[in-house]
C-alpha cells in the first residue's frame, strides 16, 4: 500500500516536471523565433539608436547625452533637453518610487505614434500620472535625471523598453522607443519649509 502511494506521488511529480520543462522550452523557442523573425526590425532599431548617439550639431557637439544609471551600468538611454537646464536646476527630481506627472508622446524610430497622454483628463488635462517604477526601465532612468519643468526627447533602446515583448501591431519586439516628455510635477511631495 505504501509503495503504491509512493509510486503515484512519483508519477505525479514526474508529470509536473515534464509540464514545467515543456513550458520553459516553449518560451525559449518563442524567444528564439522572435530573434529570427524580427532580425531586420531589431537591427534597424539598434542602428537608429547608434546613429542618434553619434549625431552632432553644426558646431560638432553631440546632440544627445548618453545617460547610464549608477544602479545599472549595463543600461543606457539617450536624452536631449529642449529647455535651459539652468532654469530648472533648483527644481526637484523624483525617486524611482515617486509618483510623477508628465505630458508625453511615444513613437517608434520611424515616427509612428504608439501612445500619448493627450486624451487624459485626470488628474489634469493631458497629464499622465504614475508611480515611476511602474514604467519601463528607460523612463525610470530618464525621469530620475530630469527636474520638474524639464522637457526632453528620450530614446530608449529595446533592453530598457519592452525587449522581446509584442505590445501591439506597432510596438514589435526589439523596438527602440522615442519619447517626448514634459516633466510637470511630483504629486504628493511637499517642499521643505526654509
Amino acid at each position: 500500500m505504501k509503495i503504491s502511494k509512493y509510486l503515484v506521488s512519483l508519477a505525479v511529480l514526474l508529470v509536473a516536471i515534464s509540464i514545467l520543462v515543456s513550458c520553459k522550452k516553449k518560451e525559449e523557442d518563442e524567444a528564439q523565433n522572435y530573434w529570427v523573425i524580427y532580425q531586420d526590425w531589431r537591427e534597424k532599431n539598434t542602428a537608429f539608436f547608434e546613429e542618434k548617439y553619434a549625431e552632432t550639431d553644426a558646431q560638432g557637439n553631440l546632440v544627445y547625452t548618453r545617460v547610464t544609471p549608477t544602479w545599472d551600468p549595463t543600461s543606457t538611454i539617450l536624452m536631449r533637453w529642449y529647455n535651459d537646464r539652468t532654469l530648472t536646476a533648483d527644481s526637484m527630481s523624483p525617486f524611482s518610487t515617486s509618483y510623477v506627472d508628465v505630458i508625453y508622446e511615444g513613437t517608434t524610430y520611424e515616427g509612428v505614434v504608439f501612445d500619448d497622454s493627450f486624451d487624459n483628463t485626470e488628474p489634469a488635462d493631458s497629464i499622465y500620472r504614475s508611480k515611476l517604477s511602474d514604467n519601463v526601465k528607460g523612463w525610470v532612468i530618464a525621469l530620475t535625471n530630469m527636474r520638474v519643468g524639464d522637457h526632453c526627447e528620450v530614446i530608449i533602446p529595446q533592453d530598457c523598453g519592452y525587449g522581446a515583448e509584442v505590445k501591439s501591431d506597432i510596438l514589435l519586439p526589439y523596438t527602440t522607443l522615442v519619447f517626448d516628455i514634459k516633466f510637470r510635477g511630483i504629486p504628493g511631495l511637499e517642499k521643505p519649509v526654509n
